[in-house]
């Protein structure tokens, strides 16, 4: 699938100890991490956030990851995120994760999260699908955004 926006946000990490299994090597559960670190950023950078506000929230009800290459303690990484799909009601965000440095050419992992607007009943609780606010998707995109 290819990216609708692509690179609409680029956000550096570096590799922590605590991230690491016992060979040395980031353990897979970080990249999750740092994708979802970076889409909250690049959310923030837009003025909004996933937090359910307004009556709706965004849960994820999709993600995935494919590791090419292995990164270790305190290297450091650009999480590239795109919008792959935009629908009424999902968004799926793809992410390529670049090693920083001389290999900086290097994809060591690709990923993607699906994200759905639901919302929120004050009264049960309970969450259903809902179309994405025409104003959220202004925000995300900018002014001159149009779906159809």
């Amino acid at each position: 699938m290819t990216a609708q926006f692509p690179d609409l946000y680029v956000m550096r990490h570096q590799v922590a100890f605590s991230e690491t299994d016992m060979a040395g090597i980031i353990h897979y559960s970080s990249y999750f991490r740092y994708m979802e670190v970076t889409e909250h950023a690049f959310l923030r950078s837009q003025g909004l956030t996933v937090a359910g506000r307004n009556g709706i929230g965004w849960p994820r009800v999709d993600v995935g990851c494919q590791f090419r290459a292995p990164l270790r303690f305190e290297d450091e990484v650009d999480v590239h995120l795109s919008i792959e799909e935009l629908k009424d009601k999902s968004i799926r965000y793809a992410f390529v994760c670049r090693k920083v440095g001389q290999d900086s050419d290097v994809i060591v992992a690709t990923g993607h999260t699906v994200t759905v607007c639901v919302a929120m009943d004050p009264e049960t609780g309970q969450m259903k699908g809902t179309t994405i606010p025409r104003n959220f998707l202004e925000q995300l995109l900018g002014p001159d955004y149009d779906k159809e």
